[in-house]
């Protein structure tokens, strides 16, 4: 080679781990529209809280224990400030905890893609359960690959994404029994603001191996990226060793807080969603070629014979919503939006399922 001369390799970068290699990486695509249908978000918003933001020192970390936070979550749900941890979105806490316990790692499938991907990030071994017919636990399978595999940490999404339901409570507790203390069960409910059950809150006490997953993201306040854990303290103690100092940002901390203890607003903004959710399943159980499914969240998961041509129908008339290809085979998914949006949608739906007879 001759001096000064810089030869350029056009083979493929290899440095990264063979784990890394192979992961594909989460696409959050942002496709410009009139009407977005297709991320699960809160069509209602806090802007009101953003006046605790003129108080915020920006030359000052935030609180990195996020102390005023905890205090309104505690009281919210009756625990004690020790039993939460703050995370920047429930995907740092899924970080979290597969690197504080390790695997395998234990989930159903379908569900919430970062169960999977962040496993395979960290290196750890996937077990993934395929869902029954009716979208709920295969819980014969489940407890086969427990007693199998000996998987550190299990994942239930319930309501689960993306099919909407809850997982029977049943055999929830049934996995959670039979892990004992030797698992982590970790109950992700993101969207159990919108579900007639109760969840699984109330059984903190009786076990210890039991976590519970909340974020802010899907009842309004998807911008501020905050997320919590809501365990036994010595299980908390331990996530919380692993935790990145500062991780939720002090604008963040004031917006939620100030969102939180607008409790009125929060019980309205939900009341109005899931009677929207009522609204859209039944306009859309009559359309023909349209088959919902029954949901517990903010969104509905539906079948539709030719799925790509009424996706490309709906974003062509500027509603996006989501494309559920490789996850649930011949359907859409989409997210309760406004009233106007909502029946926008459903207008636009019947025009082009009759437009395919």
């Amino acid at each position: 080679m001759s001096k000064g001369r810089i030869t350029h390799h056009t083979s493929r970068i290899t440095v990264s781990r063979p784990n890394i290699r192979s992961l594909c990486a989460y696409e959050a695509k942002e496709i410009p529209c009139k009407v977005k249908l297709d991320a699960n978000e809160s069509p209602y918003g806090f802007e009101e809280a953003l006046k605790a933001l003129n108080k915020i020192q920006t030359n000052r970390y935030p609180d990195p224990e996020a102390k005023e936070l905890k205090k309104v979550i505690a009281k919210d749900f009756g625990v004690r400030h020790e039993n939460i941890l703050q995370g920047n979105g429930s995907d740092e806490l899924i970080y979290y905890l597969i690197t504080t316990f390790g695997g395998p790692v234990l989930y159903p499938i379908p569900t919430f893609s970062m169960y999977g991907i962040i496993t395979q990030a960290i290196g750890e071994k996937k077990i993934e359960i395929q869902l029954d017919r009716e979208f709920d636990l295969d819980i014969k399978e489940i407890l086969m690959a427990i007693k199998k595999e000996k998987p550190r940490l299990i994942f239930l999404s319930s309501p689960n994404n993306p099919t909407g339901n809850c997982f029977s409570s049943e055999r929830i507790l049934k996995i959670i029994e039979t892990t004992s203390s030797l698992r982590i069960v970790v109950v992700d409910e993101a969207y159990q603001p919108f579900a007639s059950e109760k969840g699984f809150l109330s059984l903190l006490e009786d076990f210890k191996n039991l976590m519970i997953m909340r974020t802010l993201s899907k009842i309004g306040l998807a911008a501020l990226r905050v997320g919590f854990l809501i365990g036994h303290e010595d299980v908390i103690r331990e996530v919380n060793k692993v935790r990145l100092p500062f991780n939720v940002n002090a604008l963040s901390q004031a917006a939620a807080i100030t969102a939180l203890k607008d409790k009125k607003r929060m019980r309205s903004y939900i009341k109005a969603i899931v009677s929207e959710r009522e609204r859209l399943f039944a306009g859309m159980g009559e359309i023909k070629g349209i088959t919902p499914y029954p949901s517990e969240a903010n969104f509905i998961l539906f079948k539709v014979s030719n799925p790509d041509r009424i996706y490309k129908g709906l974003l062509k008339k500027g509603i996006l919503v989501r494309n559920m290809k490789g996850v649930v085979d011949g359907c859409l998914r989409v997210t309760v939006g406004m009233p106007e949006e909502n029946t926008t949608f459903l207008k636009t739906l019947r025009q082009l399922s009759e437009s395919n007879e």
